[in-house]
């Protein structure tokens, strides 16, 4: 996927404020004093007075942006997750989550590709979180034309939010124009052997890795699944019971991510074998983006490999 052009899905996240600022009056957007980190200042250039820099302060952001939403407004609060997620859960969940606020969770530097910034930024935890709030939406897109169409997505529906974005260039495959659904998978390449579902930066080696299965005479369904909550559990019961055993893939710890949400549904409605990729139960390290992907077994060799492994092959 060399020739495809990358794009960080944090420059999305940017962009499409900006866009959906023209448009929309009522959304502001807060930042925890990272407006270049997470290019929310993209949007600070053309509305400077919808634009709220809350400082090193996230919880106060967060309760910041709650109290604008009772006003009528549809505050974009934005932060590194190891922030959104991790610092501020508890204002996350009792302020915007309990009273179920319209308020859309922007959350940059999502998961090991954080890379220098090591352990203590690579938040791994996020989607395990924000999944146990109750009304809380949880997304991660897998390219920038997701990212943005994600972006107005949420705006357009009622109710909080919580948007993962990278760090890291992706390959862009969608084409302009992709009608993103919240809780709606994509099938990207149809197979029958086994099925492989992979959220957020995965994704293309996801489809990476189905191109070499291929190869190797193994038929590979790969499915894109942007909104880890609600979960398309049709899709994932279909892929189950056509496929009979599924690879999940996910920059995320394998412990209460899409792996865990994946295999709730099909222990309660269609058992079949189930091989989770993820972070294991530890913490990451600082490094190189791409070489601590490669470490951690978050690559299409990996997927491969683990396949290949669940299929007896």
């Amino acid at each position: 996927m060399a020739e495809m052009k990358k794009v960080a899905t944090r420059d999305s996240y940017g962009n499409a404020l900006k866009e959906l600022g023209a448009a929309a009056p009522n959304l502001v957007v807060l930042d925890a004093d990272l407006a270049g980190a997470t290019k929310t200042g993209t949007f600070q250039k053309a509305y400077p007075e919808r634009h709220f820099d809350c400082g090193i302060a996230e919880a106060n952001m967060i309760n910041v942006a709650a109290g604008l939403s009772t006003m009528g407004l549809v505050p974009f609060a934005a932060t590194f997750a190891m922030f959104a997620a991790g610092r501020a859960y508890e204002q996350v969940r009792n302020t915007i989550g309990y009273p179920h606020l319209n308020v859309k969770i922007g959350a940059t530097h999502g998961g090991i590709s954080v890379g220098e910034d090591g352990a203590s930024h690579q938040c791994c935890e996020d989607f395990a979180l924000m999944r146990t709030i109750p009304g809380m939406t949880v997304m991660c897109p897998a390219d920038d034309v997701e990212a943005r169409a994600m972006v107005k997505a949420a705006y357009e529906m009622d109710g909080p939010v919580y948007m993962r974005f990278g760090r890291a260039a992706t390959p862009v495959f969608h084409e302009e124009g992709f009608n993103f659904q919240i809780g709606k998978g994509e099938v990207l390449q149809d197979g029958t052997d086994v099925a492989i579902i992979a959220t957020g930066i995965m994704v293309p080696e996801a489809i990476e890795a189905g191109k070499t299965l291929a190869e190797a005479g193994i038929s590979a369904r790969v499915i894109n699944m942007a909104t880890i909550k609600p979960l398309d559990e049709e899709l994932v019961l279909k892929a189950a019971k056509e496929c009979g055993k599924i690879v999940t893939v996910e920059e995320h710890s394998v412990i209460g991510g899409l792996g865990e949400a994946v295999c709730s549904v099909l222990a309660e409605k269609c058992p079949v074998p189930v091989k989770r990729v993820g972070v294991n139960d530890e913490f990451g390290h600082s490094g190189p983006a791409a070489a601590l992907l490669k470490a951690f077994g978050l690559c299409a060799d990996n997927i491969v490999a683990q396949t290949k492994t669940l299929l007896g092959k």
